[in-house]
C-alpha cells in the first residue's frame, strides 16, 4: 500500500483542542520541505518550539506538544514549509 502523498499544504487543527497537558499538531506536506512549527503566545512572544528548520518528505506528520510548563490560555501555533505559513490557534485548560 503507497503512501499517498496530499495534494497540497496543510495544517490541520490541533487535538484535543482544548487539551491539557498535551496535544498533536498534524500537517500535510505535497514535497519534501524544510519545516519550522512554532507555539506564540497572545502577545507574539514564542514559547515553544516543536520542529526548528527539520527536513521532512512529502506525507502527513504529527508532532505532539506538551504544554506542561505553560499556563491556561490561547495560544497560536505557526508552520513555516517552504514557501508555505499558516497559523491556527489552541487553547490549553489546566
Amino acid at each position: 500500500n503507497p503512501t499517498v502523498v496530499p495534494k497540497e499544504f496543510s495544517l490541520a487543527s490541533n487535538y484535543p483542542n482544548p487539551f491539557n497537558p498535551s496535544t498533536t499538531v498534524q500537517f500535510d506536506l505535497p514535497e519534501p520541505a524544510v519545516v519550522s512549527l512554532k507555539v506564540y503566545n497572545m502577545l507574539g512572544q514564542e514559547v515553544a518550539t516543536l520542529v526548528e528548520n527539520a527536513n521532512y518528505d512529502a506525507g502527513r506528520h504529527t508532532v505532539v506538544f506538551g504544554a506542561e510548563h505553560l499556563a491556561s490560555g490561547v495560544y497560536v501555533y505557526r508552520i513555516v514549509a517552504g514557501r508555505y505559513t499558516e497559523a491556527r490557534k489552541m487553547l490549553l485548560l489546566k
